[in-house]
This record gives structure tokens, sequence and C-alpha cells, in this order.
């Protein structure tokens, strides 16, 4: 095998929480098993809603559970002119084209495609307009008519999905700037990703993001995608059932190895084994041991898991872990120590 290249790449449009801190976890594993390289890319194009201090608890994050990334961090936001370097490109190969349609004409079309039982969905009426930028629109990939795209997931397994259910879709918007789809695609071929393993909410961008390589003529990486974690009723996981973000578990005295172990454990087995060192993870984890199906949280789980580690820690480094909530109180150590 080649060598392996993965990322984890979250928006800073909020704190990391769990299912994020999960899926950086498995991609940090499956690069350090292969022993290949891990990425980090803060994907922060949505200038309204992404903030420095959610950078920086993503970054704080990371360093506390361990998940060391190689190389500088990726942002998004410095590699405009290189998007729009390749959207330049595929209008020039005729792959993509400029579009003038309005909002409401799109919403035209969608209605009468509904009217007649067919999807709703834009019906490539620009295509042959030879429009150009003047135009002030939106550019779109030129979808290619019925052809099916097949990718085999390394989670899920084989997934296919035919072109007449997708538009030709917007990669360059009116103002100029990138879409998700299409900047995900140019920063994971310029990081050399060859694994992009990422939550299953995701499975409906990867055959886009599949066209868009193949209209690049460039090596399409091997994609996975993990079932999302769940609260213990089967729901969508949230604050209510015990879910914070990464440096709250700090602050409640959670030590790190005891929630890299407890995640990794959701949605990852080697027998029943409960309790791994770093090394045993880097060793035994592979992309053929992730499952399939959605896993619980369990709050009461995690704390279980951090008991058995702290009762495992040496009198001195117990003391070193406890001393900053005994100064947050007030105390020190020499005062206990007397």
């Amino acid at each position: 095998m080649s060598k392996v290249i993965t990322r984890f790449a979250p928006s800073p449009t909020g704190s990391l929480h769990i299912g994020g801190a999960r899926t950086a976890l498995f991609s940090w594993l499956l690069a350090k098993h292969y022993k290949g390289l891990f990425y980090l890319r803060i994907e922060d194009t949505d200038q309204e809603r992404s903030k420095k201090e959610y950078v920086d608890d993503i970054l704080e994050s990371m360093k506390w559970l361990g998940l060391n990334w190689d190389g500088e961090v990726v942002y998004q936001s410095k590699r405009k002119d290189r998007y729009t370097e390749v959207i330049q490109k595929l209008l020039e190969a005729k792959k993509a084209y400029w579009c003038e349609c309005k909002p409401e004409d799109l919403e035209v079309m969608r209605e009468a495609a509904r009217k007649e039982g067919r999807k709703p969905r834009y019906n490539g009426c620009c295509r042959s307009k030879n429009l150009d930028e003047s135009c002030k629109g939106v550019v779109r990939l030129k979808i290619i008519d019925e052809k099916v795209v097949e990718f085999n997931d390394f989670v899920k397994g084989i997934t296919q999905v035919h072109t007449s259910e997708l538009d030709d879709m917007v990669i360059q918007r009116s103002d100029g700037t990138p879409t998700y789809n299409i900047a995900v695609v140019v920063d994971d071929y310029d990081m050399g990703v060859t694994h992009v393993l990422r939550g299953d909410d995701h499975v409906s961008n990867t055959p886009k993001q599949i066209l868009v390589y193949e209209a690049l003529g460039w090596n399409v990486p091997l994609f996975g995608h993990i079932p999302m974690i769940l609260g213990q009723d089967k729901q969508k996981l949230s604050k209510r059932h015990g879910a914070r973000s990464i440096l709250e578990y700090e602050k409640d005295g959670i030590l790190p190895q005891s929630l890299t172990t407890y995640l990794v454990r959701l949605g990852w087995a080697h027998g029943d084994q409960e309790f791994f060192t770093e090394e045993e993870l880097v060793s035994l984890f592979d992309e053929k041991g992730i499952h399939s199906s959605s896993a619980a949280f369990d709050p009461d789980k995690l704390s279980w898991v951090n008991s058995c580690y702290i009762k495992k820690l040496l009198p001195k480094d117990l003391v070193k872990k406890i001393e900053p909530f005994l100064k947050k109180e007030g105390y020190s150590y020499e005062e206990i120590k007397d």
C-alpha cells in the first residue's frame, strides 16, 4: 500500500464535540497504523459563522486528546486563489459553465418537475448559452448524463448513485466564493489525501465530489463514512444526552486517554478488550474494524472508564492531575501536603 494520508477538516462554527473528536481520532489512528500522515484543515470559508475562538478551541482540543497533526494547519480562507484557478480550468475545458438563473427561476423549474412527477432539480438550461462572468451568475459543473457513480465505501460497502439524481451543481457562487464540494476536492488533492474518513452525513456529497475529481482528471481517494453517534434513546446526540464540548470534559476531570479509549469503542472493537494503550491502538486499528452501525453514547460508561484510568495513576501523577482543580478552589499542593 502507498503512503496513507488522512485528514480531519472541521468547520470553526462551534466547539469540537464528541462526534467530531471520534472522526479525528479514527482518521489519526488510520494514518498512524499505516505509518502515514495525518493533516488538520480548518474549513473556514463561512466568514459569518466561523470564529477564531472556535479555531482556538479545536486546536486546543486536538492537542489535549493527543491527536498531533503533521505539517502546518491548512486554512481554506487562505486558498481562494487556488480554488478560482481550478474553476477556471474547468470552464476552459467546457466541463463547467456560467449560469444566470435566479433563485426564482430555479423554483419555477423545480415546481414544473414536481407536477410532472420528475425529480425537482435544475434543468441545465444555461449549458448551451455560452455565458461568461459578465452574467454575474454562478458557475456549475456539467454533470455527465446517464452515468452511474459508484464507490466502495470502506465502512459501508458499495454505493451507487445515478446522475439523474444530481443537479449540475454550483461550484462557484455569484460572489466568487467556492462551494464546499469544489473546495474540499481541491484541498484533498493538493494535500495528497488517500483516505477520506468522515461522518455519514457526507455520503450524499461523495458522488458529487467524485464527479469533480473525474472532471479534473485527478485520482479519486478512498472514502469511508462513519455512522453518527446516538444518545441512549437512539436519537441524535445532543446536550440532553450528556454530550458537551471536548474541553468541558477536561474541566470535569476526564483524562484524555479515558475519552479516547471510550470514543474508539464507539464504532470499533478488538474482541471484548475495553482498555488500550496508545501503542496498542495504533497497532490494532484499521479500517476493517470500523462498524457500519451507529453506537450509543453513555456518559456513565465514560465515567466508569475514567475511574479505571484514575486508579492506575501513580500518586505523583494523580497529584499533578488534581492540582489544577485544587488551585481553582483556592488551594495549593503545598497546603494539602502539610
